[in-house]
């Protein structure tokens, strides 16, 4: 009876400890509402607020933003085997170069193969129309898929 007691002790002690590390698709939600919410509030210190309001409402969006970004760093550390895939294989006849946001890519490192099927399971914002996750080298970048240019790069994405 002892050894049961103590042993749902420490399963109660221990199961919510390792459960509260993931960035859950709830607090994901909740992070991106916030946001919203806080560039809504500085919009309306904008138009109607003191130069003092508009202040202090972009130093909210700026926290809201950087604690999201805290979380996504805690998930990516705690689900390091998600950012772990197979080795990169640059199409025949090019090399990875690192690139800059305003690039054209060749179409051929935007081919299907590199695509990032379900951005999501990255914890990577939903691409709009014609946008596309795509891997580049260990590197994720957003392209427009219709000219190639990079909108958006992530470096050192994958280990």
């Amino acid at each position: 009876m002892r050894k049961l007691i103590i042993s749902a002790l420490m399963a109660a002690t221990i199961l919510p400890a390792g459960t509260a590390f993931a960035q859950s698709p709830r607090e994901m939600r909740k992070d991106q509402r916030d946001i919203r919410q806080e560039q809504q509030e500085l919009r309306d210190a904008q138009r109607y607020g003191t130069a003092k309001d508009v202040r202090n409402q972009r130093h909210d969006v700026r926290e809201a933003r950087r604690e999201m970004r805290e979380d996504w760093r805690d998930y990516r550390r705690d689900h390091r085997t998600v950012y772990t895939l197979p080795r990169y294989v640059a199409p025949r006849g090019h090399a990875y170069r690192p690139v800059r946001v305003g690039v054209a890519l060749n179409p051929v490192f935007y081919g299907q193969r590199y695509w990032i099927a379900d951005p999501y399971r990255y914890r990577l914002p939903r691409a709009a129309a014609n946008q596309r996750w795509i891997r580049y080298g260990n590197d994720v970048v957003l392209i427009n898929a219709r000219n190639g240019r990079v909108i958006q790069v992530i470096n050192g994405f994958f280990y």
